[in-house]
C-alpha cells in the first residue's frame, strides 16, 4: 500500500476513482465522459449539481454566484484586480508566501498593491498579526493556507473593506462563513477534485464597478450569465468534483472533514515535538492542518530517511525547495490510518540511529 502524502494534485477517495473511471468508458449510452458534449441535459445536471453541493456544503447565503472555471488560482490573481480594482485605485494584500506573492505581483497591471505586512524575512514561517488595512483600500486579499511553508489562517482578520481569499488549499477541510467574504477561490486540486477546474465563490453586488472594459473570457459577469459554460468547460475535472463533493457530503460534510483534520494534524504534530530527529519549521500558532512541514535536526539524515520512507511506501513527503526537508500534505481524502502509519515510520527511524 501507498501513503499518498503529495502536495497536489492530490489524493482522492477510491471510490471517485472507480466512478470517474467507469465514467470514463461509459458515462450515458456507450458515450465517455470524456467526450459528452457539455451542451447536453445530462452534462447540464453535472454543472447543476456541482454547483448545488458547493452551496450546500459551505452554506453559501443567496447573493453569491458559484462560477466552475479554468486557468487555476494564478489565472485569479490577475481576475480579482481586473474586476474589483477601479482605476487609480489600490488593493490591500498580506504576504504570506510565494502564492500570495504571485498574486500581488499582478496588481501592478491594474493598479496598485499595498502591502500590509508581510513574513517574507522569515522565509514566510509565521502569519503576520496586528497589522492595518487602510480604510480606502478596494479589497483586502489573503491566502488562507499556505502550501509550501505549512501555515494557515485560521480567523479572518477585521477589516471594513471587502474581502477577497484564496482558499486553495484548505477550502472543503472546515467550516467557514461565507458571508464575510465578498469573493473566494480555489484550484481545485487539493480538496475538491482533480487539476483543471477553479472553484470561484463571488458576491453578486460588487462586481460591475471598476470603470475598465474587460475581456470577455475574464469578466466574473459573463460567466455567471453563462452558468459557467461561457466556452467550453473542463467537463472531466467537472465531473470528477462532482463525485467528490457527493463523497464529502456523505461523510457528514465540512464539519466532519474539521474533525477528521484536526486529529490527523494533532497526531503528526505531537511526533514531530517528541521525536529527538525532527523539528517543525514554522510558528506553533500558525501549524496548518492541510501542509506539516518539518526538517531534521541533524540535516545528514534528510536523504536516508526520504530513501527509508519510499521504501515502506510513502509518497510525496520531500519538501517544498523552498524550505527544504519534509512536507506532509494532510487533504481530506487521506485516511487517519496513513498518518499513524507516518508517525510509526518516524518512531522506528528514530530507533535505528540513536
Amino acid at each position: 500500500m501507498r501513503h499518498n502524502f503529495g502536495a497536489g494534485p492530490c489524493i482522492l477517495p477510491q471510490e471517485v476513482f472507480k466512478q470517474a473511471s467507469q465514467a470514463v468508458l461509459d458515462f450515458k449510452d456507450g458515450l465517455s465522459i470524456l467526450e459528452i458534449s457539455h451542451r447536453t441535459p445530462e452534462f447540464e445536471a453535472v454543472v447543476s449539481e456541482t454547483v448545488s453541493l458547493v452551496k450546500e456544503l459551505l452554506n453559501v447565503p443567496s447573493g453569491y454566484s458559484v462560477l466552475l472555471l479554468q486557468g487555476g488560482a494564478s489565472m485569479q490573481f490577475a481576475m480579482v484586480p481586473m474586476n474589483l480594482l477601479p482605476e487609480g485605485k489600490s488593493a490591500a494584500y498580506l504576504d504570506t508566501g510565494v502564492w500570495a506573492n504571485k498574486a500581488i505581483k499582478e496588481v501592478k497591471n491594474f493598479g496598485t498593491a499595498n502591502v500590509v505586512a508581510s513574513s517574507k524575512d522569515s522565509n514566510y514561517s509565521f502569519i503576520p498579526k496586528n497589522f492595518e488595512v487602510p480604510a480606502d483600500s478596494a479589497y483586502f486579499h489573503y491566502t488562507s493556507n499556505n502550501t509550501i511553508y505549512g501555515t494557515e489562517l485560521f480567523d479572518l482578520p477585521k477589516v471594513k473593506i471587502p474581502v477577497v481569499c484564496d482558499m486553495s488549499s484548505d477550502i472543503m477541510s472546515r467550516p467557514i462563513d461565507v458571508s464575510k467574504y465578498d469573493l473566494i477561490y480555489a484550484g481545485a486540486q487539493k480538496n475538491i477534485g482533480p487539476a483543471g477546474l477553479t472553484i470561484v465563490i463571488v458576491k453578486d453586488e460588487i462586481l460591475g464597478k471598476t470603470g475598465r472594459s474587460i475581456p470577455s473570457m475574464l469578466d466574473y459577469r459573463l460567466h455567471i450569465e453563462g452558468g459557467s459554460m461561457y466556452n467550453t468547460p473542463p467537463v472531466f475535472s467537472i465531473y470528477t468534483a462532482m463525485l467528490n463533493l457527493r463523497w464529502l457530503k456523505s461523510k457528514g460534510g465540512v464539519a466532519e472533514m474539521e474533525r477528521e483534520n484536526i486529529a490527523k494534524a494533532r497526531a503528526l504534530y505531537t511526533e514531530i515535538d517528541r521525536n529527538s530527529l525532527f523539528k517543525g519549521t514554522c510558528a506553533v500558532e500558525d501549524r496548518s492542518r492541510m501542509n506539516v512541514c518539518f526538517v531534521m535536526e541533524n540535516p545528514e539524515l534528510e536523504k536516508p530517511f526520504l530513501k527509508y520512507a519510499d521504501e515502506n511506501g510513502f509518497e510525496g513527503l520531500k519538501g517544498h525547495r523552498s524550505v527544504g526537508g519534509f512536507r506532509a500534505s494532510m487533504y481530506n481524502a487521506l485516511p487517519i490510518t496513513s498518518v499513524h502509519a507516518l508517525v510509526e515510520l518516524m518512531q522506528s527511524f528514530e530507533e535505528k540511529h540513536k
